[in-house]
């Protein structure tokens, strides 16, 4: 008998669901629209009608399965309640009771869980990538905004409401830039793929870089993979973005060392495809803010997770988790 779980990744243009077998191999996926219309129970049929038809089409290709649990990773996903609460990217309002939704649909289904896509990430990282064995790490993703999940003593930490580990809203600079969260000076305003992009524009100002390929870009249009591109060609403003970016993650992730004295950091989202350009002067920045008795203690490594199916992964490890209590 071949267990397999299912994943399912909430985003906010897209859901993406995978059939994933214990060594981390999606063996079927598919992914759909997250509307925009808000009706979460027209979502939750059309869901539950992908999930069914991957797990047919696994069962054509082996047999010999069991599905032992679904689990969810979705943005302000509450484990212990089960619930999307309050959700910006997402056009279900307020508390969505996703679990209850979905074991409605499967209610023969061993477990189902709900993370948020961070936490999700740290699990997966620990099942499936290269935290197999830690007992203590933490998992930062950099894309849109940046996530965390942070493992202590092999255990996801959730805190008292199921919102524990919001690394990327860390205080950098205060007063500084304003984030998506409202406030100002978060670690996600400066290190997360919009966050260089706003560092980008800030150095072709300061520098009256005309010269620079990131001057022929307008703000809306101009992406990390553009400033990468031009990192690598030598531009000075590009190198720069890297650079500022490293040290002011390096910052935070030194801050998140202090408070819990981790095995690794271990780093994922697209800004990684960019290796030792970020990675250098994050590693510099750590090692400069941490205290005596961390330095060139702490791993700092990227993800394992196969970059193309790591949301899907991720979710589903949720169910292995949930297995093994």
């Amino acid at each position: 008998m071949k267990n397999v779980s299912v994943g399912v990744d909430i985003g906010g243009t897209n859901t993406a669901i995978g059939v994933v077998d214990e060594q981390g191999h999606v063996l079927a996926k598919d992914n759909i629209a997250t509307p925009s219309h808000g009706n979460i129970n027209a979502y939750i049929e059309e869901l539950a009608n992908v999930i069914k038809k991957l797990i047919t089409n696994a069962k054509l290709m082996n047999e010999d399965i069991d599905i032992i649990g679904i689990g969810v990773g979705a943005p302000n996903g509450n484990y212990y309640n089960g619930t999307i609460e309050y959700a910006p990217n997402l056009s279900f309002k307020g508390v969505v009771h996703l679990v209850k939704l979905v074991k409605e649909q499967f209610p023969d289904m061993p477990a189902i869980a709900l993370t948020n896509d961070a936490n999700a990430a740290a699990i997966g990282e620990m099942i499936y990538g290269g935290a197999k064995g830690m007992k203590n790490f933490v998992m930062y993703t950099l894309g849109t905004g940046v996530g965390s999940g942070v493992v202590v003593n092999g255990d996801l930490v959730y805190g008292h409401d199921g919102f524990a580990g919001e690394c990327g809203h860390t205080t950098l600079v205060p007063d500084g830039r304003l984030c998506g969260c409202g406030a100002k000076g978060h670690l996600e305003a400066y290190c997360s793929a919009p966050g260089m992009k706003r560092t980008a524009f800030e150095l072709l100002a300061k520098y009256n870089a005309a010269s620079s390929p990131l001057a022929n870009h307008t703000y809306n249009d101009l992406n990390s993979k553009m400033i990468y591109d031009a990192a690598v060609a030598g531009d000075q403003v590009a190198l720069e973005v890297f650079a500022l970016t490293g040290h002011y993650l390096g910052q935070g992730i030194a801050d998140t060392i202090h408070h819990l004295s981790p095995e690794a950091i271990f780093l994922f989202g697209g800004p990684m495809a960019a290796g030792d350009l970020i990675l250098k002067p994050t590693r510099e920045s750590i090692e400069k803010h941490l205290l005596p008795i961390f330095k060139n203690k702490i791993k700092l490594l990227p993800s394992e997770l196969d970059a193309g199916n790591a949301a899907i992964v991720g979710a589903s490890a949720l169910a292995w988790k949930e297995r093994e209590k």
